[in-house]
């Protein structure tokens, strides 16, 4: 039998979106008995390695008997009841080299994990293997190229400076809030005028092209702000001067459809103009639109509010900041193949959300002032700096020894269901069922080695002051880890039966 190229699923270690920490499967319990696998391994590239391995046919034998069981009962043969056939007749019906293929397609995959812990490597992706050497009663030889996580010297992480911007609530973010509720208990009113910015209008829209309404494009009775914007460019600069049942028609461009960008005449029809009156800001008005019983009271609520969430987006800054610090002073090798796989779903990303805002990519470009060039090189640094840092922060785990007990993998898992809006239940089920929990612990353990970084750096802001980082909870508030220990227990008590049940095998 020749040699030839393979790929085998059971190989391939098990993969899903932007998640590329990976450890190889177990091999088979070891014998001592058994004649060991003989493997090497030759360095590509400090990403990429190529394992050479030998298997001595006595290693092939328990897999040559499964095989031949297997194939018994598959086959009928006058004479002879299913699943009793003789390795000899089977050879004569079927042929020997169709259950030796049998056979190496089940040595091969455990092979090649022996050969991945035996050299102590971490596969990236699923190997390309080739069978250099195979006949019967002899060996088997093969090889396999594979990306592997890349050796990483680290470099001291403690005590790592940053700076970040200055956390600051103003007068006019508060007054924007405030305004903000004001328009939620605003009430609408009929007018007798032409359309003005800022009135609520009920209209007909209608695209043509050529002549043709465009799939898709016709709606009636759809209430709009005017002044809004977002919907079509050119919408709001008809409606104003606008009077009921008036019509006028205007040129724009879809965002959206098989006409995307291209030319069409809009018809517009107002059928309803409404003023929005606002409540006087009082102590009514404070009353009503909330718990407090002045003006004064609602309004610094508001303040510490938005001062909670200014601080989170500082900590969010914080960490990003640690962390360029760290890759400054390390090189890390990039798996190319990696990179591209999260450039091309970033980007699937990013088109599938405009899509859903009925932006264009070009668009999005002219509005953010940036070329398709500095969009891409701009796209492939943060990409490469991501990857960088998975690697970085992996090490880092490792070496601190940070573990995940069963109650945080039970509050990433709830936490990640809401995130998506799934049930939590059977997002845990997905989970266990498509072994995605090493990928959930591993990104508890990348959070908790950041943590680390962030805790041990100084990090300040614009003026100088040094930020308090430790304990920060998701609200914005400075946490009390007793407090939390006891609620991720709580939480560990009330997981989801299958998490209860299986955070301990996973």
């Amino acid at each position: 039998m020749g040699a030839g190229d393979r790929r085998f699923e059971s190989c391939r270690p098990d993969r899903s979106p932007r998640s590329h920490q990976r450890a190889p499967a177990r091999a088979h319990s070891s014998d001592s008995r058994r004649t060991p696998v003989k493997s090497a391994v030759e360095t590509l590239s400090p990403t990429r390695a190529k394992l050479t391995v030998e298997v001595p046919f006595e290693e092939l034998k328990p897999s040559l008997d499964a095989a031949y069981q297997k194939i018994a009962k598959q086959i009928n043969v006058p004479g002879f009841r299913r699943g009793k056939v003789p390795p000899q007749v089977i050879d004569r019906q079927v042929g020997r080299g169709v259950v030796l293929d049998e056979a190496v397609n089940e040595v091969l995959p455990k092979a090649y994990v022996e050969a991945l812990q035996e050299n102590n490597l971490t596969p990236l992706a699923q190997p390309d293997i080739e069978v250099t050497k195979f006949e019967d009663n002899d060996g088997l030889e093969f090889t396999a190229e594979v990306d592997v996580k890349p050796e990483i010297d680290l470099p001291s992480y403690d005590g790592l400076e940053a700076s970040v911007d200055d956390l600051a609530v103003t007068d006019e973010d508060v007054a924007e809030q405030v305004d903000a509720l004001r328009e939620r208990f605003g009430t609408l009113s009929d007018v007798e005028r032409a359309v003005q910015d800022g009135d609520f209008v009920v209209i007909d829209l209608v695209a043509t092209n050529d002549g043709e309404v465009v799939d898709g494009a016709e709606i009636a009775g759809f209430s709009y702000k005017v002044g809004n914007g977002g919907m079509i460019d050119g919408l709001d600069d008809a409606l104003v001067g606008m009077a009921v049942d008036e019509e006028k028609t205007f040129t724009t461009q879809l965002v959206s459809g098989e006409l995307v960008g291209q030319d069409v005449e809009v018809k517009v029809k107002v059928t309803q103009v409404q003023e929005q009156e606002l409540p006087e800001l009082d102590d009514d008005f404070a009353q009503e639109a909330s718990e407090f019983d002045t003006l004064e009271e609602l309004r610094e609520d508001v303040r510490e509010r938005l001062t909670r969430g200014k601080r989170l987006e500082q900590a969010a800054a914080a960490r990003d900041a640690v962390l360029e610090a760290l890759l400054e002073k390390v090189e890390v090798p990039l798996p190319e193949t990696m990179v591209t796989e999260e450039l091309n779903a970033r980007r699937a990303n990013l088109e599938q959300q405009l899509q859903f805002s009925g932006l264009t990519l070009e668009k999005y470009l002219e509005e953010e002032n940036q070329t398709q060039e500095e969009f891409e090189a701009d796209l492939e640094r943060r990409v490469r700096d991501a990857v960088a840092a998975q690697f970085l922060l992996d090490e880092i785990a490792d070496k601190e020894e940070l573990g995940v007990d069963q109650g945080e993998l039970t509050q990433h898992m709830i936490r990640r269901a809401q995130q998506s809006g799934q049930d939590p239940q059977e997002f845990v089920n997905h989970m266990f069922e498509h072994n995605h929990v090493p990928e959930l612990v591993q990104e508890i353990r990348r959070g908790k080695a950041l943590q680390l970084l962030v805790e041990g750096a100084e990090v300040k802001d614009a003026a100088g002051n040094v930020l308090e980082l430790k304990n920060l909870k998701a609200d914005g508030s400075i946490g009390d880890p007793e407090a939390e220990a006891a609620e991720a227990a709580e939480a560990s008590e009330e997981a989801p039966e299958a998490a209860a049940e299986e955070t301990s095998e996973a």
